[in-house]
């Protein structure tokens, strides 16, 4: 069964940092392509960061340039989400994707709230 399980989020004052991580049930090169997404109340989930398994090419949401990187340990089998200079309007719940050729796979979410 694929699992994907997010951790690290809280409450952080803003310009602040948090550093997310998805933990997958099995490797992380089994997904062609695995990202964060993240949904604030009332608007649709947007991708924020994403990352190809072959070649670890990335790619950023432009309001996330320059502020947060997506990483990965394969050893680990986890993908991370390091977030800096956080704003109050990266509040959401941020998920982890995972897609490959049997299907479109998401964990349950962690809730970040920047706020002072």
């Amino acid at each position: 069964q694929v699992q994907l399980v997010e951790s690290g989020g809280g409450l952080v004052q803003p310009g602040g940092s948090l550093r997310l991580s998805c933990a997958a049930s099995g490797s992380i090169f089994s997904y062609n392509i695995m990202g964060w997404y993240r949904q604030a109340p009332g608007k649709q989930r947007e991708s924020v960061a994403t990352i190809v398994s072959a070649t670890g090419a990335t790619n950023y949401a432009d309001s996330v340039k320059g502020r947060f990187s997506i990483s990965r340990d394969s050893a680990k089998n986890t993908v991370y989400l390091q977030m800096n200079s956080l704003k109050p309007e990266d509040t959401a719940v941020y998920y982890c994707n995972g897609i490959n050729v049997r299907g479109n796979y998401w964990g349950q979410g962690t809730q970040v709230t920047v706020s002072s």
